[in-house]
């Protein structure tokens, strides 16, 4: 990461409204022959993938840098049967202020907010009421989250119902038993639909790659959502025994990078559900970078699907600031 990029980052994290910048993913023909030809290398991509946390270091201001640029990046988070009206009051609260002013005033970030605020279709309008004016989006989790085994007809209605209510971006589960059995058809039909659906909002289509069973149907996956016009792809619900995983990153990211070969068109990343700590924001973005570039360095191209993340930044932005850890405790989320 070189210091042109990192007092980039800095200035882009100041100012940033997610999702008003890159054009719809319009889609394509589905293209069997294209999918045919898909390979994914295991052992290849796994070497790959354990190489990058030693490759890249940044210290002192330019991992504050770094840092600000991977807060200003994450759907902060709340996704659990207990959820209340005041829980996501509070949560959005967070998202409106992630790091205490004082730290932010030391670092010249006074404005730094998350890219957006995910909750269940329940919680929407009282995410939209309490980010009003904020210009943070609120995305809504949809289509029978996590296990997406409603019937078809319901799912498409809670997409509309949550755009509706307010909700600018949807975050859509695909059926996995049609990746399980090479139903490439079946899957960009729902795909299509769904996109459909979401009218303006984006989407973000969820593959649970823990689910898939090999990374070649992970590449595959991603290429027909990205065919049918998903907007995003995302790893995971968080839901999954495994989420989000380097290797899996590295295969879904090179498929971004091929549909954008074939088409011109940039398609988002959201790796989420274990991603916890301020290091691993740090190799996740030194991969975006290496892979696909400083464009996709920004909250209309990239996401973090997390909550617990935010706490552990905003302790090594203090650390920065004054020197010193303060206990986890005194960065809850909600």
């Amino acid at each position: 990461m070189d210091q042109t990029t990192t007092e980039g980052a800095a200035t882009a994290s100041r100012d940033h409204l997610p999702q008003l910048h890159e054009p719809r993913n319009p889609g394509m023909e589905l293209d069997l022959d294209w999918l045919a030809r898909v390979q994914a290398n295991t052992s290849a991509i796994e070497r790959r993938a354990a190489t990058l946390p030693g490759r890249r270091s940044v210290k002192k201001d330019w991992q504050a840098a770094w840092l600000a640029k991977a807060v200003s990046l994450i759907d902060l988070t709340t996704l659990s049967g207990d959820d209340t009206a005041g829980r996501v009051r509070r949560l959005c609260a967070k998202a409106r202020q992630p790091v205490a002013p004082a730290i932010l005033d030391a670092i010249g970030l006074p404005g730094l907010t998350v890219g957006a605020v995910c909750v269940y279709h329940d919680m929407v309008e009282t995410a939209v009421e309490a980010l009003d004016g904020s210009g943070i989006p609120v995305a809504a989790v949809s289509t029978g989250f996590p296990a997406g085994l409603s019937p078809l007809h319901l799912r498409m209605a809670e997409i509309a119902e949550s755009v509706a209510a307010g909700a600018r971006e949807i975050d859509i589960v695909i059926s996995r038993r049609h990746v399980l059995t090479g139903n490439w058809q079946a899957l960009y039909d729902e795909m299509t639909e769904m996109r459909a659906a979401c009218g303006e909002a984006h989407v973000k289509a969820i593959l649970a790659t823990g689910e898939l069973g090999t990374l070649r149907n992970v590449a595959k996956a991603s290429l027909v959502c990205m065919m049918a016009g998903a907007d995003f792809i995302k790893t995971s619900t968080g839901k999954e025994s495994v989420n989000a995983t380097l290797p899996v990153s590295l295969t879904m990211i090179r498929a971004i990078r091929a549909y954008q070969d074939r088409t011109g068109v940039r398609v988002g990343y959201k790796p989420a559900g274990g991603i916890s700590k301020a290091k691993d924001a740090l190799v996740y973005l030194a991969l975006m970078k290496d892979e696909l570039g400083d464009r996709w360095l920004q909250p209309d191209l990239f996401r973090f699907g997390a909550s617990s993340l935010l706490g552990d930044i905003e302790r090594q932005l203090e650390h920065h600031v004054t020197g010193a850890y303060s206990a986890s405790w005194r960065h809850a989320m909600a």
